[in-house]
C-alpha cells in the first residue's frame, strides 16, 4: 500500500495512490525514493543531526524537468514541499515530515566562461566544488566559509565569506537565475527579466520558487591568499578584542578578520597543554597582492603574546575548507545570531563571560567581519537589507547527545538575550533556527518586508514554498 503523506500547517492529509507515484517515477530522469527504498535515508539525512524527518516521498532531481515535475506533483496533491540544496540549513528546512522532499544534490554542473568572466552553477553544487572549478581558471565567486555548504541556500539567503568585504555578497555577484515557480513555469530572472523576482531571490530565501541555475560574475582571486590563525589565551581576550575593534575598523577591504571564542581543538600546531582550554582565535584572510598583505596583517599579528601564529600563504581552495573539520555533519546544532554596527565594551564582556561556561567542547562563538563593499550597496537594492552593519555573531552551539539538548540550547539563548541590548535587532536569515518565526519580518527583512510580500503574492499566492523562513503572501 502506498504511504499516506502527512502535511502540516493548513494543508490536509493526502493519500498518494500507487498509480500517481508510478506516473511520477516514469516522468523523472532522476529517481523517486519512498520509505525503505535505496537512497531514501541518505537523502533525508542532513547536516544537523537534530533533524530527523521522514518525507512521504523524495524526488532526487537530475535536471530542471525533474524539479518541474516535483513541484507540479506537490501542488496537485496538496503536499508540503521541502527543497534540499546542500542540506546545511540550521532549521532543517531541507526536509519535511510526510510531504515531498525535492533533493537537488544530483544537479552538479559548473560551467566557467573565461571570456565573459561568468560561471553557471546548478543548485546541488557545494561551495568547495564551485571553488575548485573556478580556481582552475584563477577565478572565484564570493561565497561562505564551509566548503560543504550548498550554493543554493547560501546565495538565496545572501551569502558572505572571506572575500566579501572586497567583492560583495554572493547575491551582489548574481547576474541571473532560472526559477521554477509555483504555477509550474520555468522563467529567467535578472535585472531586465522578471526584475522583481530577481530582487526578491537575492536574500529572500526559497520563498519564490526553486532555482535550477545560478549565473555569477567571476573575480580574479588567488591562487594563494595570505591567511591563517592567531590564537591567544582567553585571559587576554578583553584587551585584545578592544584592540580588534579598532584594527578591524581600519582594515582594508581585502582583509577580513573574524574571531572565535571556544575550547581549543587538538590542532597540530597548538601545544598539547592548550587542548581543551578556552581560547580566542583570530582567523584572517587577505586576498589581494600578497606583498601588501604582510603590512595589512602586521597590526593584528603584533597584538598580545599569542600561543600560535600560523598566518602564511595558502591555496585559496584549501583556506576555504580550513574550518570543515570543526563543522562536520552528524552533530546536533542550534544557532542564535545578532548583527552589530560596532562591538561595545558591554558586548565584549558578555562574550567573554559566556565563553567561560561553554556547555560542550564543540560550542563556539563566531564573530564575522562584514562592511566594505557589502555596505556600499543600497539597502533597498536587494531583499537582503543589512547594508549598515560591520559584524555578525553566530552563537554556534554544537554537541553530540540528545541528553545535552536543554543545556546547550539554554546557553545559546542566554547569550543571545545578554547580547540583545548591544545589537541592531537585525539577523542574517541563513543563521535563523526554526523557532524564530517572529524575527522574519523585522529582524531579517525590515523595510524590505512589504515589498517581499507583494512579490510572494504574485509568484506564490498559495504559499507552496513555505518550508523556509516564510514570507506569507498578502492574500
Amino acid at each position: 500500500m502506498a504511504p499516506a503523506a502527512q502535511t502540516s500547517g493548513k494543508t490536509a492529509t493526502t493519500a498518494l495512490s500507487p498509480e500517481s507515484l508510478t506516473d511520477l517515477r516514469a516522468q523523472l530522469r532522476g529517481s523517486l525514493c519512498l520509505p525503505g527504498e535505496n537512497g531514501y535515508d541518505e537523502a533525508r539525512t542532513i547536516w544537523n543531526a537534530m533533524i530527523d524527518r521522514r518525507p512521504a516521498c523524495i524526488v532526487r532531481a537530475a535536471g530542471a524537468n525533474d524539479v518541474l515535475r516535483a513541484v507540479e506533483f506537490a501542488r496537485r496533491n496538496g503536499l508540503r514541499l521541502a527543497v534540499r540544496g546542500g542540506g546545511h540549513n540550521i532549521a532543517g528546512n531541507a526536509v519535511c515530515d510526510g510531504g515531498l522532499m525535492l533533493d537537488l544534490t544530483p544537479m552538479k554542473s559548473v560551467r566557467v566562461d573565461q571570456g565573459k568572466r561568468t560561471v553557471r552553477v546548478e543548485p546541488g553544487v557545494t561551495l568547495g566544488e564551485l571553488d575548485r572549478e573556478t580556481q582552475a581558471f584563477g577565478f572565484a565567486v564570493p561565497v561562505g566559509i564551509n566548503s560543504t555548504t550548498g550554493i543554493a541556500g547560501l546565495t538565496l539567503g545572501a551569502g558572505f565569506g572571506w572575500i566579501s568585504r572586497s567583492l560583495g555578497l554572493s547575491i551582489d555577484n548574481l547576474i541571473g537565475a532560472d526559477v521554477i515557480t509555483a504555477d509550474g513555469r520555468l522563467i529567467h530572472a535578472s535585472e531586465t527579466d522578471e526584475p522583481e523576482l530577481f530582487w526578491a531571490i537575492r536574500g529572500g530565501g526559497g520563498n519564490f520558487g526553486v532555482v535550477t541555475s545560478f549565473e555569477f560574475k567571476l573575480h580574479r582571486v588567488g591562487p594563494e591568499v595570505l591567511s591563517g590563525l592567531v590564537i591567544h589565551p582567553i585571559a587576554q581576550a578583553g584587551e585584545l578584542l578592544r584592540a580588534y575593534r579598532r584594527l578591524s575598523a581600519e582594515a582594508p577591504d581585502e582583509l577580513a578578520v573574524w574571531f572565535v571564542l571556544r575550547k581549543a581543538p587538538p590542532l597540530p600546531f597548538l601545544p598539547p597543554e592548550w587542548h581543551g582550554k578556552e581560547i580566542l582565535a583570530f582567523a584572517a584572510c587577505y586576498h589581494g597582492d600578497l606583498a601588501k598583505g604582510e603590512p595589512a596583517m602586521a597590526p593584528l599579528r603584533a597584538l598580545g603574546k599569542p600561543i600560535a601564529d600560523v598566518i602564511a600563504p595558502h591555496p585559496f581552495v584549501a583556506w576555504q575548507a580550513i574550518l570543515d573539520p570543526l563543522l562536520a555533519p552528524g552533530m546536533r546544532n542550534y544557532w542564535k545570531s545578532h548583527s552589530f554596527k560596532t562591538i561595545s565594551d558591554g558586548a565584549i564582556d558578555t562574550l567573554i563571560a559566556f565563553a567561560h561556561k561553554l556547555p560542550s567542547p564543540e560550542c563556539e562563538i563566531a564573530f564575522a567581519q562584514l562592511g566594505g563593499a557589502i555596505n556600499r550597496v543600497p539597502a533597498a537594492a536587494t531583499a537582503y537589507p543589512h547594508r549598515d552593519i560591520n559584524y555578525v555573531v553566530n552563537i554556534h552551539t554544537r554537541w553530540g547527545s540528545a541528553a545535552q539538548d536543554a543545556t546547550c540550547i539554554a546557553w545559546a539563548r542566554g547569550l543571545f538575550d545578554a547580547l540583545t541590548p548591544h545589537a541592531t535587532g537585525g539577523v542574517y536569515v541563513n543563521f535563523m533556527p526554526e523557532d524564530e518565526e517572529e524575527r522574519v519580518r523585522a529582524g531579517a527583512y525590515g523595510a524590505n518586508y512589504d515589498r517581499l510580500v507583494r512579490v510572494k503574492s504574485k509568484y506564490d499566492p498559495g504559499n507552496l514554498f513555505r518550508v523556509n523562513q516564510n514570507i506569507r503572501p498578502g492574500v
